[in-house]
């Protein structure tokens, strides 16, 4: 199989209080803002735990369609969100955990072998991979078909 590397960038313009940056997303053709209020504040905009948790939730839902197509089973939507947490800690902030909540319609599955399924795709996404270190945590829910 062979690799793929993706690239982002960002921009910071000055000093941490209170400076902005942008994200640049090749495939977003407008620049996402990001600064301290947007990261820590209200003020709207991105911030980087945003990405990861969009970058989680995303790669999870991919990886449980195809552990589900493994076992004979068709997604028919799988909706899920990242709980990217930080906390303060000695010499400053981190990241800590990512919590998945996915909602998904499986037609034929019984929810032990769903939540079975989803627990080894949690473990088994690159993006939980990467991620290794914080404490990550799933909640999910089977809805009817």
């Amino acid at each position: 199989m062979s690799m793929k590397t993706t690239k982002a960038g960002a921009v910071w313009n000055g000093t941490f209080k209170e400076g902005n940056g942008v994200f640049k997303l090749p495939s977003v053709p407008q620049e996402i803002k990001y600064s301290v209020s947007t990261r820590f504040g209200n003020e709207q905009g991105s911030n980087p735990e945003e990405l990861i948790a969009a970058a989680h939730a995303g790669c999870f839902s991919m990886a449980l369609s195809l552990a589900l197509g493994k076992q004979g089973f068709n997604a028919v939507s799988i909706s899920t969100t990242a709980e990217v947490t930080v906390e303060e800690s000695e010499g400053g902030h981190k990241v800590t955990k990512s919590k998945l909540i996915t909602n998904a319609e499986i037609p034929g599955i019984d929810e032990p072998l769903f939540l079975e399924i989803a627990e080894k795709a949690k473990n088994n996404c690159p993006v939980s991979k990467a991620l290794s270190s914080l404490s990550i945590s799933l909640e999910a829910h089977l809805t009817k078909d």
